[in-house]
């Protein structure tokens, strides 16, 4: 039953990240829908985030941590500006205005866009005599090619099932799946901006794991570089100082749960596992949060999907398989373990 669950084990805490992040997503659109500024929201979610996991760093890390080294600290500053601070800032931007099943579904290019920065940066070779050459090419062009299926085509309305709860409460703040042309073609190119920028963080926190293998510790210092930089901007750029007021709402619960839950604990266990795994199994379970996502919206956000939608849906996730079998493949090669059969 041991070696069971230490097999099993991995597979269920990655389900858990993607459905928490999942509902992360969800909760956002509400706040966004009940007029909290998105800035603030990322500044809240990153000091809620930093005061909670720095403890247990210094608690379950203190004997065991190496030194600070001035590379690890501007590591941790990357980490913090494009996987915190200017990451999420995208990321609400296209909440805002667009759906949350089309931000989630956009999401899936990731893999696909930390390909292309691979291969600009010399990480990757691309060898398109191979099988798994070919497929990453193939696989990067589906997911782009459903990407804008999704962006510029509507298509019919598909009806699913709907529990007639509208948590919107009528006060939709325009960000609808297809509505407003020119707000929400901002919302897609934010969603393609937060992927790049999210890419580059995966490259970063893989180099800073090998090197600095303190989950905690390393989530407690991007988490603090991000409220510190989300803060600064949102200073810069929201004057309305009443936005910083919480009450017993939405927004409470929105930012306690995007920096305890997600980047507290989340980002902490997908730390641990991009060292433990690599990011081809972290990867593997991104689908599942825009089937949860996808769920959420029709059925208690009161969003409409449409044929667009789910055709563009389909091929990003077809993409995204072609680019981790392309990966995986190489590994084979390379005679590597397969990250995924681990």
């Amino acid at each position: 039953m041991t070696n069971m669950w230490k097999v099993v084990k991995p597979v269920v805490l990655m389900v858990i990240v993607q459905i928490a992040n999942a509902w992360m997503n969800v909760l956002y659109k509400l706040a966004v829908n009940d007029g909290m500024s998105l800035r603030v929201v990322v500044a809240y979610r990153y000091i809620f985030a930093t005061a909670f996991i720095a403890p247990l760093a210094y608690i379950l890390e203190r004997k065991t941590r190496t030194k600070m080294t001035w590379t690890i600290l501007f590591q941790s500053f990357l980490c913090g500006l494009f996987g915190g601070a200017l990451a999420q800032n995208l990321q609400m931007e296209a909440l805002a205005l667009t759906s949350v099943t089309f931000a989630t579904a956009i999401s899936n290019l990731i893999p696909a866009i930390t390909f292309i920065l691979s291969l600009f940066f010399g990480m990757e070779k691309l060898n398109l005599r191979k099988a798994a050459g070919k497929a990453k090419i193939i696989g990067t062009m589906t997911g782009i090619g459903g990407a804008m299926l999704m962006t510029f085509y509507k298509g019919v309305e598909v009806k699913m099932l709907s529990f007639h709860i509208n948590l919107f409460n009528q006060r939709n703040s325009g960000g609808s799946s297809h509505g407003g042309g020119g707000l929400f073609l901002v919302g897609a190119v934010s969603s393609f901006f937060f992927n790049a920028s999210y890419a580059l963080w995966l490259i970063i926190q893989a180099k800073m794991s090998s090197a600095y293998p303190y989950p905690y510790s390393s989530t407690a210092l991007m988490c603090l570089m991000a409220a510190l930089l989300s803060v600064i901007f949102t200073f810069c750029v929201e004057r309305d100082l009443s936005q910083w007021k919480l009450g017993w709402n939405v927004r409470l619960l929105t930012v306690a749960y995007a920096g305890i839950v997600v980047s507290g604990v989340m980002v902490a266990v997908t730390s641990w596992y991009l060292r433990m795994k690599g990011p081809l199994f972290v990867s593997i379970f991104s689908p599942l949060m825009l089937v949860v996502v996808a769920f959420a919206g029709s059925t208690i956000l009161d969003e409409k999907l449409y044929l667009g939608s789910i055709i563009g849906s389909l091929l990003i996730v077809c993409g995204l398989y072609l680019v981790l079998w392309g990966k995986n493949k190489e590994m084979m090669k390379n005679q590597l373990v397969p990250i995924c059969h681990q």
